[in-house]
This record gives structure tokens, sequence and C-alpha cells, in this order.
């Protein structure tokens, strides 16, 4: 089986704001900034044939890491559609509390209005760690939550319906590995990049 490690960017003014973000390209956040700037990839993962989201905040936190990284669209984050930049509560005044609780509540089959289903990023991410299985190589990518959860759900059987099932640290690596056939399996999750 093939190593992947995923790790997500690091936030960004919409993530502080609690702005969902999907495709819109948000620079790091200064906090943001100054939070990676104290990360530290672990000496084991540093050879890994590292890859990035063509979004600017997931390729400055590769920079800040000090990783050269090839640009891979196919683990870009989930496309929100129209729900790209708006909070919860605004959601829930434009399209009705209850239409957006149906919504969510569809976990892998939620639809925002014009976007994409976690289903979908699944699928896409699948094949993506599909192909890195078939070169061999460890393999590592500065990616999205969406990206992550949905290597959880590929190792898991995880709807996103219920709670993760485990609780993942967005300030951490997370390892999966991967057979030649696609299957995805978790190593290890929340290894810590700070204080490394």
């Amino acid at each position: 089986m093939t190593p992947l490690a995923l790790i997500r960017h690091g936030p960004t003014d919409w993530n502080e704001l609690k702005r969902i973000q999907g495709h819109a390209d948000r620079n790091l956040s200064v906090a943001g900034r100054e939070k990676v700037s104290g990360w530290a990839v672990p000496a084991e993962f540093e050879t890994y044939d590292w890859h990035a989201s063509p979004l600017t905040r997931a390729r400055d936190t590769a920079q800040l890491l000090g990783l050269e990284v090839t640009t891979e669209t196919a683990i870009i984050e989930m496309d929100w559609g129209e729900w790209e930049g708006r909070t919860l509560d605004e959601l829930r005044e434009r399209y009705g509390k209850d239409e957006v609780s149906r919504r969510t509540s569809l976990g892998l089959d939620l639809r925002p209005h014009g976007g994409e289903s976690p289903r979908e990023v699944r699928a896409r991410v699948g094949e993506w760690a599909k192909g890195v299985a078939g070169r061999g190589r460890p393999t590592g990518a500065v990616a999205h939550q969406g990206v992550i959860r949905a290597l959880m759900s590929l190792a898991t059987g995880w709807n996103m319906i219920a709670k993760p099932p485990v609780k993942l640290d967005w300030a951490s690596l997370h390892l999966f590995m991967v057979a030649d056939d696609g299957k995805v399996e978790i190593s290890r999750l929340n290894i810590s990049l700070e204080g490394s």
C-alpha cells in the first residue's frame, strides 16, 4: 500500500468569520500565516512527493512549510455554488431554515444550490488517490477539509450524516494508505505539525 499524507491549509479570513469557502480563492489571513509559520512537517514525510490544491491558501501553506509541490486540480475544495462566502445564518435567511436543514441532513448527498456534493468530491479524490497508489511513491498533499473528509469517508464508510468517526485536528498531518485498487485505509491521524 502507498502512504498518502494530507495537510489542511492554514486559516483564512473566511474561516475566522465562519463563511463557507470552497472554490473561492482566499488568501491565508495574517493570523493564518502566523499560525502556519509555526508548523513543521515531521522529518519522516519530507521526502514524499508533495502536491497542493491550485487555490492560493493551499499553495501558500505549502510554501510556508518549505514544501516543493506540484499543483493538483483533483484535490481542490468542494464547489459550494451559491453557498460560497455565506454563513449558516445567511443561508437560513436566504433559503429558509427548513431547506438548509433538509440539505445538510443528506450527508454525502448534500448539494448546495449550484454546487457539488460530497459524494462527487469523494469520487474525484478517490480516483486521484488510486492514481497515487498506481505510482507507488509515498505522496503528500496540502489541500482542504473537504478533501480530507472525503478520504476519511472512503476509509471508514462514513456517510457524513453523523459526526466523523475520529475528530480531526486541522493543525496536523493525516496519514492514509492506498491500495492499488484504490481502497483507502487510515494509518495515523492527528500527527501534530506544531512544535515538531
